[in-house]
């Protein structure tokens, strides 16, 4: 079947490209409040495949999940200076409520960290209530200039993680194995991005905190989305808030904390890292709908054996769909599946029927082959590993492509118009780095020699990573 071409080419225009299939893959609608988005079922859907993942792997890692309030009196963001002042130009802050002016306006949350540790220092009263561990999922509030659905918007669904431990090496260490094990897994494993895990320089580090652990992924037009951040606090909020703890020797002492956050931005990572002309490529292993079985048309055999059929993949353990709404055009059809990126279309019509076999058509390999009915059921587990991996090999293959070694700022901001570019950090250090910054081009994180995560930003042998940024 001939491609309708329903999307701007990549090539062409990658943003339109993205703000196309968005829309047309019935992911989200822009809201009705500048910045804010209204999330389509199937975009929701995706969301929610990732929620799953996610929470899974962060109460492996021994959190569990809470809820704060939405509302935070002014005052606390005050408490942490660094913190107050880096969230300050995106602040949503509410005046008037029930028809009268409140006596303390209070901030639509924008994060948590200071609402979070006032309860802490409710609740840690000793050793003994160390480490806690506590995650939300939850929605945030940040007035975005520059609005994009799924990347920046004002409004936005979100886990943040926040935790509290006796020591420093304690808190550094979960910090790590969230950013490790919880964030690295589930995006390499699940959403098949290739991704660099690294260690942001003191110039991109969250608000308040003395280390910040990243994850940067390269997107289809080169430029770099961070994927999530895991954040070591140090005894900074602690200290506001007074968060302290009686030591095993009976003495006071204030807590160390981590926060950690992944947000609704990886779905847009998901268009943007694995989608192509023709629509969406979802990863099979957070795909909502792994394998849609499409009638091509309303005969009663037709009907009845797409129905069989997806019982029977449903039976083996695929997320499965059928489609016999005949009423619509089976090609309109197939091209919305395409849109949406289902790994697996099977087409079941009358000749197929007669014959016992039915079309499998791959999404992300791209092929298209004719096959026994009975043999769909043990064959698609497989078929759905195998394209799983292929788009991780895709991904990873661009990232190294279009990642190459420079020695001047100059071959850093030329290499970043089409990809990636690094150098070592002791050449380039901070001043190169606010050089770049000027010319829109800025430092994704700090990685080692060997690829691994540097213990300090003067660590011996550390590259910069650098990159224009979404």
């Amino acid at each position: 079947m001939a491609k309708a071409h329903v999307l701007t080419s990549r090539a062409d225009d990658f943003p339109r490209w993205y703000q196309d299939l968005i829309a047309k893959a019935e992911l989200a609608d822009s809201g009705p409040v500048r910045g804010t988005m209204v999330i389509r079922p199937y975009g929701y859907g995706l969301w929610e495949r990732m929620q799953q993942e996610m929470d899974s792997r962060i109460k492996d890692a021994g959190a569990s999940n809470a809820y704060f309030p939405l509302f935070i009196p002014q005052s606390y963001l005050t408490k942490e200076a660094e913190h107050v002042e880096g969230f300050a130009p995106e602040l949503a802050v509410v005046t008037h409520a029930g028809g009268k002016e409140l006596e303390e306006p209070v901030v639509v949350r924008p994060t948590s960290e200071t609402i979070i540790n006032d309860y802490f220092s409710k609740w840690v009263n000793s050793y003994r209530d160390l480490p806690l561990l506590i995650n939300q999922w939850a929605n945030v509030v940040r007035w975005e200039l520059r609005p994009r659905v799924f990347l920046r918007t004002t409004e936005f669904l979100w886990q943040e993680g926040h935790t509290a431990h006796a020591t420093y090496e304690d808190a550094r260490d979960y910090a790590a194995h969230i950013h490790r094990n919880v964030y690295a897994d589930f995006m390499e494993n699940v959403l098949a991005m290739d991704v660099v895990p690294g260690r942001k320089t003191a110039r991109e580090r969250f608000a308040g905190a003395i280390n910040t652990l990243t994850l940067e992924g390269m997107m289809g037009d080169g430029k770099a989305l961070q994927l999530g951040t895991s954040h070591e606090l140090g005894q900074n909020f602690a200290k506001a808030f007074n968060t302290r703890y009686l030591s095993k020797d009976g003495r006071q002492e204030h807590v160390w904390q981590t926060s950690w956050g992944s947000t609704t931005r990886l779905v847009g990572a998901l268009v943007m890292m694995h989608g192509d002309d023709n629509g969406l490529r979802v990863p099979p292993r957070s795909a909502p709908i792994q394998a849609v079985v499409v009638a091509i048309k309303g005969d009663d055999g037709v009907l009845a054996k797409v129905r069989e059929i997806g019982d029977r993949l449903k039976a083996a353990g695929v997320r499965v769909r059928v489609d016999d709404r005949t009423d619509t055009p089976f090609g309109r059809r197939a091209v919305d599946w395409e849109l949406k990126g289902v790994p697996v279309r099977i087409e079941v019509g009358p000749r197929d029927l007669e014959n016992g076999t039915a079309v499998l058509v791959r999404r992300i390999a791209g092929s298209k082959e004719s096959m026994a009915i009975d043999a769909l059921s043990a064959l698609l587990p497989r078929v759905l590993e195998d394209d799983q991996a292929l788009l991780l090999t895709q991904s990873r293959r661009r990232r190294k492509d279009r990642t190459v070694e420079v020695t001047t700022i100059e071959e850093a901001e030329e290499a970043a118009n089409s990809g990636w570019a690094c150098m070592p950090w002791a050449r380039l250090g901070p001043e190169g780095e606010a050089k770049l910054a000027e010319r829109g081009v800025s430092v994704r994180c700090l990685v080692a020699a060997d690829g691994s995560v540097p213990e300090s930003d003067d660590q011996p042998g550390n590259v910069a990573v650098m990159a224009r940024a979404y």
